[in-house]
């Protein structure tokens, strides 16, 4: 079965973030993953998760001023250096807090601006940044998402990313696939997984129910189609990665509400547990 690890900044809403820890080890999750961590000091977040025995498996880079509507700088004209010290502060993060992936948004192709342009800059920081990267031994992932979440984001469909990552050649640059943003924009995530995974420019699979962005289990994405499908490859090619569980709980901040709603994750437990009739 895939390795699934509750992103911190979407479940267990109820409760103060490093709480949230202790809850998702209760709940059986043997990773964790965020979006941006930095108010909180890397030792105290890594001393939390080891007790614990968890994982800490992804962080993101911090993406410029979020509350102005910046989605990320590794794109954006004449913010060369505000990258390079995002990059910087990610990576002693990660460094500190045992995170072994770091996500760089790409930002946001605001009207105007040339398109290739753009992708320029991006392939440019990219190979800056993923130098950096390999000296801590870290892995940069880039994601596309899909425009009615985020409207204006540079970067949109699996095939551009993995263009990306091939042109700057980096071997620690990856794809960070999220079902639920592929499903949104090029529909049938699993035929999508089946055809990027085995290429292994795949570093990182989130997941969230479309169109909702609830539990797996509520709307179109075959969410056991596409476990399934990670399994065999995962066998047949020896990809170890993790899943990162980004979805808003159907009960919201209720308390007990993201452990109410992992019925999902425990019913796959107990299918592909099951010995063949």
């Amino acid at each position: 079965m895939p390795r699934f690890a509750a992103n911190l900044s979407f479940l267990y809403q109820e409760l103060p973030f490093l709480e949230r820890f202790d809850a998702a080890a209760r709940d059986g999750f043997a990773g964790v993953e965020c979006l941006f961590p930095y108010d909180v000091p890397a030792t105290e977040l890594r001393a939390r998760a080891t007790a614990l025995g968890l994982s800490l498996v992804l962080i993101n880079a911090p993406p410029g001023d979020w509350s102005a509507g910046e989605r990320g700088l590794a794109s954006v004209e004449g913010r060369d250096g505000d990258f390079r010290e995002s990059i910087e502060r990610a990576l002693a993060y990660a460094l500190a807090a045992a995170s072994p992936r770091v996500h760089v948004l790409a930002g946001l192709l605001e009207a105007g601006d040339e398109r290739d342009a753009a992708i320029a800059r991006y392939e440019e920081r990219l190979h800056w940044a993923a130098s950096q990267a390999a000296q801590s031994g870290i892995d940069l992932m880039i994601e596309p998402i899909n425009p009615h979440d985020m409207p204006g984001y540079l970067l949109q469909r699996q095939d551009e990313a993995h263009a990306i990552v091939e042109r700057v050649g980096a071997p620690n640059l990856k794809v960070q696939m999220d079902l639920y943003h592929c499903e949104r924009v090029e529909g049938d995530a699993v035929a999508q997984l089946r055809r990027w995974l085995p290429t292994g420019r795949v570093g990182h699979f989130q997941i969230a129910g479309v169109p909702d962005r609830h539990e797996p289990d509520e709307g179109t994405l075959d969410w056991r189609a596409a476990c399934a499908a990670i399994d065999e490859i995962a066998a047949a090619t020896g990809w170890e990665g993790w899943i990162g569980c980004e979805y808003r709980p159907r009960r919201g901040a209720e308390p007990g509400g993201t452990t109410a709603g992992l019925g999902w994750r425990r019913d796959q437990a107990i299918t592909r547990s099951s010995p063949s009739p």
